[in-house]
């Protein structure tokens, strides 16, 4: 019988991350695939007293990870499971500098970013000439982000240096990154989900109360018609980083889509919903390609 676990977090409560698996769920059926749905809380792998890596999910054919937690998603990996994700994918982009680290050096345009200078004395005041260099470089008002979060945590707006010096103080100590705020875009951009290198839906999102376009934060959301741009651009992206899975926040600038955030576990209930499109089932079709083969024989 033809099987896959799908792991999600343990702790999440919220509907749109319990959506996801249900909707997997249903469409591997659909394809005469058992998907068991199980909370990453189970140390499905382990590291041995002599050194041995055990793994109690090896009757698996493979494992879609609805999760962050690299440390699990590099074991199971090393068991020999084949991830949707994979880990080093999801690790790149569960951290935003990674990120912008990963697609930069090429032609994948990208708002102009700098990496936050990591604090370890929380009494050490940050310097005033780095945050010369911050307005100097980026302007105001200047997009400040904690380079893990998702659904718009942890993404400021400072509008002066006062504003500034609050922020990298608050995350001084923690990964970030600063970013110029495109003006022309704010509080709207495209979502696209794009599954095997190939965009299959893609909605804009506006938001009239907030800088950040996200729906979970009040945000709106409608069709959007996909150009011959957009499309390359999004694959490019993907293929870069090695999903077969993900979302691309692109912002709307006036020299054209500029790369925001890429999301590996993605959300596709409210696109779903938006668009008409399954993309629940376009993306249990490539992962049971990739394992399986063409299923349609």
């Amino acid at each position: 019988m033809k099987k896959c676990v799908i792991i999600t977090n343990a702790y999440s409560r919220l509907e749109s991350a319990l959506n996801q698996p249900r909707r997997l769920k249903e469409e591997f059926s659909v394809l005469g695939v058992r998907a068991d749905i199980l909370p990453n809380d189970g140390f499905f792998c382990r590291a041995e007293e002599g050194g041995a890596l055990s793994n109690c999910l090896e009757d698996y054919d493979f494992c879609v990870y609805l999760d962050k937690d690299k440390y699990v998603a590099r074991m199971l990996e090393k068991c020999g499971m084949r991830l949707f994700n994979r880990a080093s994918a999801i690790e790149v982009c569960d951290d935003k500098m990674l990120t912008a680290i990963a697609l930069s050096g090429g032609d994948i345009p990208m708002p102009a970013t700098l990496p936050g200078l990591l604090c370890y004395n929380p009494e050490e005041p940050v310097k005033p000439a780095v945050l010369d260099k911050v307005e100097s470089a980026l302007g105001y008002p200047v997009i400040v982000k904690a380079s893990y979060g998702s659904l718009g945590s942890g993404v400021f707006m400072a509008g002066d240096r006062a504003a500034l010096e609050e922020l990298a103080e608050k995350l001084k100590c923690v990964p970030h990154l600063f970013q110029r705020f495109v003006a022309e875009s704010s509080g709207r951009d495209v979502r696209a989900i794009v599954v095997g290198g190939e965009v299959v839906a893609a909605m804009e999102r506006v938001s009239r109360s907030d800088f950040r376009s996200n729906i979970e934060l009040g945000g709106s959301g409608r069709k959007y018609a996909a150009d011959e741009k957009l499309s390359r651009l999004c694959s490019a992206v993907s293929n870069r980083l090695g999903l077969d899975y993900c979302g691309i926040d692109l912002l709307l600038s006036d020299s054209g889509y500029l790369v925001c955030e890429v999301n590996s576990n993605a959300f596709f209930g409210g696109i779903e919903g938006v668009t008409g499109v399954n993309v629940a089932a376009a993306y249990a079709r490539h992962m049971c390609g990739c394992i399986y083969g063409d299923m349609s024989r």
